[in-house]
């Protein structure tokens, strides 16, 4: 049985990336979370996409709970507009925080620090470390290069489909949060 999704994990870029459209979808994505009453939980910074989406959330008139490692807080900018930051000791503290706080994640575009998170995040899935729900979402194809390696994975013998299947996929908000589990308000 799936669970509601009140609190969304987003893992993104602390850059706005080379494409304008990656930004355009932050932005789409903090106002859909904030429309349909989803709380945003995320890295806590003010740069990049995930400035983005977080500030198009506190806009729209949503929630956004961000959480922040103690050296990063004074190294970048922390999102004025947070209703809640939480502050850890350490990066891995971090992830654990978010992961904690969401039922569901959703990774946009971005960055070494992106992938990793997601694909933490996936493999303690397909570990039944937890159950929440992952999903890329592609924008302007940006995944494609990354779903064409998975399949190298799979077609290796390294990768199989059902815990391939946990990773769901698809280049519309509306259409992945329902893949996510979402049903709408």
């Amino acid at each position: 049985m799936l669970k509601p999704i009140d609190n969304l994990c987003v893992f993104c870029g602390s850059n706005q990336g080379s494409n304008p459209a990656f930004a355009r979808m932050a932005i789409l994505l903090g106002k859909f979370l904030a429309d349909n009453d989803i709380r945003l939980v995320f890295g806590g910074g003010d740069m990049g996409l995930m400035g983005s989406v977080s500030k198009a959330v506190k806009l729209a008139g949503g929630e956004v709970l961000g959480v922040i490692p103690r050296h990063l807080r004074h190294e970048s900018s922390v999102v004025c507009e947070n209703d809640e930051l939480i502050v850890v000791d350490s990066m891995h503290r971090r992830k654990q925080k978010m992961y904690d706080l969401a039922d569901a994640f959703l990774v946009l575009p971005g960055g070494i620090g992106t992938i990793e998170e997601a694909f933490e995040t996936w493999t303690w899935l397909q570990l039944g470390l937890h159950t929440k729900p992952i999903g890329l979402l592609n924008v302007e194809n940006f995944f494609d290069e990354l779903l064409a390696f998975l399949d190298t994975m799979f077609n290796g013998g390294f990768l199989k489909s059902n815990h391939r299947a946990l990773l769901h996929v698809d280049s519309k908000i509306e259409n992945l949060m329902q893949k996510l589990g979402y049903a709408g308000k």
